[in-house]
């Protein structure tokens, strides 16, 4: 009971980020792809049209999954030897 489990500590001590940097472009991506098919739900047309009706919604599920995608990728560690 002694040793303490440590997450996120490098070698040096330092605590690093829960996930990795292609996480995060992935999740801004996400972000991005929702706020297009808001914006594409906002548009003037008719209000039937096919755009706000069919497209955006579609779009704004696809941000979404992007999100998810987002958390639940794992990178392949690099194998760096000193």
């Amino acid at each position: 009971m002694s040793e303490k489990k440590q997450k996120n500590v490098s070698s040096t001590g330092k605590v690093g980020f829960a996930f990795e940097k292609v996480n995060y472009q992935l999740f801004i991506a996400s972000i991005a792809v929702v706020a297009l098919g808001f914006i594409l739900m906002m548009g003037k047309e008719d209000i039937y049209s096919f755009t706000k009706i069919t497209l955006a919604p579609f779009v704004v599920v696809l941000g979404f999954a992007l999100g998810f995608v987002a958390i639940l990728y794992k990178p392949k560690k690099k194998n760096i030897q000193e």
